[in-house]
């Protein structure tokens, strides 16, 4: 049977169909919640404001001076963020080591453990003087009003929303959702960290517990690229662009009344309750010297050129590039392509772009999520009648294992989660080549949400990025998906061979069962 890819617009229509039925039988069911506060009837006009020059002093200046000696002026230094724990570190020392400038962009951030950690490094690099700019997707944020106020009141930290709900309540929000659909539901899927104009980190992980290995429910594991030198230059251009965008407002234009001893409090509890965590302890919650740390990790990078590439969000209607200049990118595969993605739902375009590479002697070697390492299983009902098509086009097809070996990569002790599952986006060509960013290869990344990522040339990266990935596809850490002489699908691994989709109970079964009947753009 044929299966027709899909159309960006009709994406888009079909999906307001199928989730306005969705959020209205929510709205009419919702028994909590209020109308809650709101933005200002008077917004306040957005004021442009542009990323600093970089800093010509500290220590991250002075790394990103050896890698453009090293290299040239249009080179960078780049090293993998592989685990958890490494992905974490990293961002603190870039916050800590900030002398001028911290620009964080993020579609989720959590007020959990890694959350608050984060924001408490973020607002000592405030009081020391560093310029501080927060953007944040809307999405999450109900409730968090007065906090992201309060925020915004610091006179070194400024606060932006993405594609901001008028009304802030939760029962509001979701009429207001049902009203508004095409609008809100255009999310920022996009994440950066840039500290000083000197580093960036670049990738999939959002702020929050599941994407550090804090989490004893479940832990991604996911991948961050950190560069020095060009590479920063490059993330300040994407974030200026979607700072200064008109989809997004100021915290200022929140409809409240600033309160200090809110403030005050709220402070005091989260140095508290960072201080007090366990989980945390590892990390060090107090802002440090790492002069040392950074000197030795100028000996790990690798030298390469890169370019970002984003979705436009600076006019009426955001421009989806990503997709189409991705396509283009693993076309360029002469001798191998190797893909890991978390959420993958396909449509025939896909299948015959991996036929047309494998007929040219490409080897196509894919690693997804399992429906057992899924966290999102209506993702893995749409990605299931696809895996024949995958094999049949001449791809090698692997699927992340729940109980996967990498989990002591993934969990940071005393952390011990229940399973393990995969949120990296990332992709290498004939090992020159390697990308690392926020797209999944799905209708929502391809047509609705706003995407990013880093294309690298540098044969050092993309080695160190093969590695993983086929560390990744191992039999200790994924199922091989196989066609079996009858044209049926059996999944193999280091412990033994199935031939039923492997999940972690039979709830998870039923509900991939169910959401297969959902419109795959929902998606």
């Amino acid at each position: 049977m044929i299966r027709r890819g899909f159309n960006a617009a009709a994406v888009g229509r079909r999906r307001l169909s199928a989730i306005r039925v969705t959020l209205a039988f929510v709205f009419l069911v919702a028994v909590s919640g209020c109308a809650g506060p709101a933005l200002r009837d008077d917004p306040v006009p957005l004021v442009p404001s542009h990323a600093l020059p970089p800093a010509t002093e500290g220590v991250l200046r002075a790394l990103s001076d050896r890698v453009t000696q090293a290299y040239g002026p249009e080179h960078s230094g780049f090293r993998l963020l592989d685990s958890s724990y490494d992905a974490l570190m990293a961002r603190l020392v870039l916050i800590d080591s900030a002398q001028s400038s911290l620009d964080i962009q993020t579609y989720l951030w959590y007020p959990d453990e890694s959350g608050l950690l984060i924001l408490e490094r973020a607002v000592e690099a405030a009081r020391r003087g560093v310029r501080v700019r927060l953007l944040i997707d809307d999405l999450l944020t109900v409730g968090l009003d007065q906090a992201i106020y309060e925020l915004q009141q610091h006179p070194n930290i400024e606060l932006r929303l993405f594609n901001p709900w008028k009304k802030r309540g939760t029962l509001s929000r979701a009429g207001e959702m049902i009203a508004q659909m095409e609008r809100l539901n255009t999310r920022m899927h996009n994440k950066l960290v840039i500290a000083d104009g000197n580093a960036a980190i670049v990738g999939g992980r959002n702020i929050g517990d599941h994407y550090f290995g804090l989490s004893d429910s479940y832990n991604f594991h996911d991948l961050d690229l950190l560069g020095f030198g060009h590479i920063a230059r490059q993330a300040n251009g994407m974030f200026d662009d979607f700072w200064n965008s008109r989809w997004v407002t100021s915290a200022e234009n929140l409809d409240i009344v600033s309160d200090p001893d809110f403030a005050r409090q709220r402070w005091q509890a989260i140095k508290a309750k960072n201080r007090a965590s366990e989980k945390l302890a590892v990390f060090g919650v107090e802002p440090a010297d790492w002069s040392g740390t950074l000197e030795r990790l100028a000996t790990e990078l690798h030298g390469g050129t890169s370019v970002l590439i984003y979705d436009q969000a600076t006019r009426e209607s955001v421009e989806q590039d990503v997709f189409s200049q991705l396509f283009g990118l693993l076309g360029m595969a002469q001798k191998e392509l190797l893909i890991t993605n978390a959420y993958i739902i396909p449509g025939q375009p896909a299948i015959d772009f991996t036929r047309t590479l494998t007929e040219r002697g490409v080897r196509v070697r894919i690693l997804t999520n399992s429906l057992a390492s899924h966290d999102v299983p209506a993702v893995n009902s749409h990605y299931r009648p696809w895996r024949d098509d995958y094999l049949e086009a001449g791809a090698e097809l692997y699927e992340l294992r729940a109980d996967a070996d990498i989990q002591s990569l993934v969990d940071v002790p005393p952390a011990s989660a229940g399973f393990v599952g995969l949120h990296t986006k990332a992709f290498v060509v004939d090992r020159e080549y390697a990308f690392v960013g926020s797209m999944n290869f799905d209708p929502r990344s391809a047509a609705i949400n706003t995407e990013s990522g880093a294309f690298i040339h540098s044969p050092g990266l993309a080695a160190d990025l093969a590695r993983v990935m086929e560390r990744d596809m191992a039999p200790e850490n994924a199922w091989q998906v196989l066609l079996d002489e009858d044209g049926r699908l059996y999944w193999v691994n280091s412990d033994e061979t199935v031939t039923r989709q492997p999940a972690r109970g039979g709830s998870q079964r039923v509900m991939d069962a169910i959401f297969g009947i959902f419109p795959k753009e929902q998606f």
